[in-house]
């Protein structure tokens, strides 16, 4: 017995030994045969598996922020590598195409300059995590020409119907902004990118699916109320369920107080809209609120809004650039518009979840086309634990589930937006919803922490 487990000791040795061998071997893709590397350390310090993770490195927390970006490959040492093209794909995609890998996988990633200035400022790319991993990747220096990476994800600027408005998707749900700041909602029936036909062919978000079903349909009515995601004010502690929104101010209501849309861009309140990020993993917009005059206050925002490959949800960063109300105690918030036929209601700290069925129409009604009964839609907003949320209902604009929030000291604050619906090919039951939300939920309480670890040099 002593001396089996002295093998089986020496057999997990060797075994480890072999492994740290083999992590440590260098990659090369075809004739590229880098000779300098950094190693980070990911740690997943949750019990649950990390799917299609977005980690996100700063350029501050890079050891060498001066690179360019074709001089970056991320890789996995523990993905299988690429057996290489075929001839028939190297006709097509050129001396581009990623060729034959050794010692790993390299990952899709981006380098994104946020503030513009030139000088990238975040390295994105997506892992996925076994429970309490810790992963080694390596990236490699030197000039790479080679690998496409597929858009998954897509953002820009369109004009719909005669209105400039942002469009940011994933393969499996879309959102777009028409009132404003409103979020409205798209699905897919099957992974794919809509939104540049949406707006470079003009088709009507509930009638794309004539062209073809896989693209799916719009899933929110929005109108008056906070629509897929909203931002707003409370300046009326009086009346907790009394919200100040920046299309709804005194102004509109005095010239157009029936009209869905903002008064005069001089007079009322007027936004600016730029695509910061376009794929292929992550895409980002921001949208820029200005001459908020609520009648109580007088406010200007950003608002950034970022989509990930793989993924069902949107994040949200509010930034307040003017926060000047006339009295105190008001606070800040974001919510949801409660679905028509709400079967389920989560409300549990800065999560809400609200789904059932419901009927997909033009809300214009200019036919007599059927609405589409729909068994499940599914919405969910989440705010950090850190910006203390707080849930109110709000019944004015149609009911609306809304978080009152204690933003940072930039007055900025964060938020995340999820849509699902029975028609698509992934979380398509309220079940399966539920689950997704409050997983990515504490992933996003919880992110996953790295660690530079050193330089190599092949010498």
């Amino acid at each position: 017995m002593k001396q089996m487990k002295k093998t089986l000791l020496f057999i997990l040795a060797l075994t480890g030994i072999q492994n740290m061998i083999a992590a440590g071997e260098w990659y090369s893709q075809g004739d590229f045969y880098p000779q300098a590397r950094l190693e980070f350390t990911l740690i997943n310090d949750l019990d649950i598996e990390r799917t299609n993770y977005p980690m996100v490195i700063k350029r501050e927390n890079f050891p060498l922020p001066d690179l360019h970006e074709m001089r970056i490959t991320i890789v996995d040492p523990t993905l299988p590598p690429y057996e290489g093209p075929s001839e028939e794909l190297l006709a097509v995609q050129g001396g581009h195409q990623l060729r034959t890998e050794k010692n790993g996988a390299a990952l899709p990633h981006q380098l994104d300059d946020i503030d513009k200035d030139g000088i990238w400022d975040e390295l994105v790319f997506q892992v996925t995590l076994k429970p309490n991993e810790i992963r080694t990747i390596y990236i490699y220096l030197g000039e790479n020409i080679r690998g496409w990476n597929k858009h998954k994800t897509h953002a820009n600027i369109g004009s719909y119907c005669r209105h400039s408005m942002p469009f940011w998707e994933s393969e499996h749900v879309g959102w777009k902004i028409w009132f404003s700041n409103s979020v409205d909602v798209y699905g897919k029936r099957k992974p794919v990118l809509i939104s540049q036909i949406l707006y470079m062919e003009n088709i009507d978000g509930y009638g794309i699916a004539h062209l073809n079903r896989d693209y799916g349909s719009d899933i929110q009515s929005v109108a008056h109320t906070f629509g897929g995601g909203s931002i707003c004010l409370f300046e009326h502690p009086e009346f907790p369920d009394s919200v100040s929104r920046p299309r709804f101010t005194p102004k509109h209501a005095e010239l157009v107080p029936e009209s869905l849309w903002n008064a005069g861009q001089l007079s009322d309140t007027r936004n600016a809209c730029d695509v910061v990020v376009n794929g292929p993993i992550r895409s980002m917009v921001k949208i820029k609120t200005m001459n908020w005059d609520s009648g109580n206050g007088f406010y200007e925002l950003e608002q950034y809004y970022s989509v990930y490959a793989d993924q069902s949800y949107t994040t949200c960063k509010v930034s307040y650039t003017t926060y000047n109300p006339k009295k105190a105690g008001v606070l800040m918030g974001c919510g949801i518009r409660k679905k028509p036929g709400e079967e389920i209601l989560v409300k549990e700290g800065g999560l809400i979840i609200s789904s059932g069925p419901e009927a997909i129409r033009d809300p214009e009604h200019i036919d007599d086309r059927q609405d589409v009964e729909v068994d499940f839609i599914g919405k969910a907003i989440l705010v950090k634990d850190e910006y203390k949320p707080t849930y109110k209902y709000v019944m004015a604009w149609d009911g609306n589930h809304v978080l009152s929030v204690v933003p940072d000291e930039n007055k900025s604050y964060e938020y995340m937006l999820f849509a699902a619906w029975s028609e698509g090919a992934v979380l398509n039951n309220a079940a399966e919803f539920e689950a997704y939300v409050r997983k990515t939920a504490l992933e996003y309480e919880n992110p996953v922490q790295y660690e530079f670890v050193r330089k190599e040099t092949k010498d």
